[in-house]
């Protein structure tokens, strides 16, 4: 035993001498660490985590970027009026990027094969026959491929809300801005310029269209196509109100403070009608899941009194 105890403290000081000198020998990464610091400009004690991060992502979007072309393929849409108007609803959205058409199909394609590849797995894990498991692939590929239409549906309708929430408070700021002294385009900067944080979406049109008429493009078309890009019919009003007080020659803070108005008063009826539409939202939870605690909570001691009551009756006949 003993010399057995000997030979154990031998070999765990052999360990630990072992794990010393490792942890005291120089590391062939520090000098790369030390330069990719250097050339990140950071300093010896700041992380570069949130670098690495980013590396790791940028690569991951080059890959999907290059495999993109081939995956959006066999979905592209043939013709140019329906290349189109996929654009115009990616820019309705948010998504302006000359790739941006590209990725969301090739995301369809990568959706399809996901998800029928996850269903047919699921329908082989189940022991089903193969006619289920085509069906179940099918019903996959059916559901991967729907889910970016309904994102990006989803993401219209946001976006849609959130401009058109924008416009009233905007205007008033707009003006106020027009009544101090400014130009229309020097008002339409100031107000994308303080509406940024508040409403980034009608923030970041009216920047786009203050930057088209920078360029030479009318303003009338600027505004326009400011309009059709948001997909909001109170935006197109409000333009065409615009237009025809510049061709008037009538004043043009009377007719956005006469358009404000008007669409506060539709923001607020909006908001009503929501309300209104909530008693009959409410009744699918309350039939489903509230009346049914209720009942058995009042209900439920009689019932049993009942029970105990008939069954100690017929028990004494």
């Amino acid at each position: 035993m003993e010399t057995m105890d000997l030979i154990l403290l031998a070999g765990l000081a052999a360990v630990a001498v072992g794990l010393i000198v490792y942890s005291l020998m120089p590391k062939t990464g520090d000098k790369e660490e030390v330069v990719r610091r250097r050339t990140a400009g950071l300093t010896p004690t700041e992380d570069l985590t949130p670098l690495k991060t980013k590396a790791k992502e940028r690569a991951i979007t080059e890959t999907l970027r290059k495999a993109a072309p081939m995956l959006s393929r066999p979905v592209m849409p043939k013709n140019e009026a329906e290349q189109s108007k996929l654009r115009a609803r990616l820019m309705t959205a948010g998504f302006r990027r000359e790739a941006a058409p590209i990725l969301f199909l090739s995301t369809k394609t990568l959706g399809g094969l996901i998800g029928g590849g996850l269903a047919a797995l699921y329908a082989f894990g189940a022991n089903k026959e193969f006619n289920d498991v085509i069906f179940w692939a099918i019903g996959g590929l059916g559901i991967g491929f729907m889910l970016p239409e309904f994102w990006l549906s989803n993401a219209v309708k946001k976006r849609v809300e959130a401009v058109r929430n924008g416009l009233p408070d905007s205007l008033d700021l707009m003006v106020v801005a027009v009544e101090s002294g400014l130009g229309l385009d020097a008002a339409i900067l100031r107000v994308s310029d303080e509406m940024g944080q508040v409403h980034p979406a009608l923030a970041e049109e009216l920047q786009i269209a203050t930057v088209e008429a920078q360029m030479g493009v009318p303003r009338s078309e600027a505004l326009s196509k400011m309009a059709e890009r948001s997909g909001v019919q109170e935006m197109k009003a409000l333009v065409a109100v615009i237009t025809q007080a510049e061709k008037l020659g009538t004043s043009i803070a009377k007719a956005l403070r006469n358009q404000a108005e008007a669409l506060r008063t539709k923001r607020r009826q909006r908001a009503e009608e929501r309300a209104q539409k909530t008693a009959v939202k409410l009744l699918i939870p309350l039939v489903l899941f509230i009346f049914p605690a209720i009942f058995v909570v009042v209900a439920g001691p009689a019932v049993i009194h009942l029970m105990k009551t008939f069954s100690g009756g017929g028990i004494g006949k």
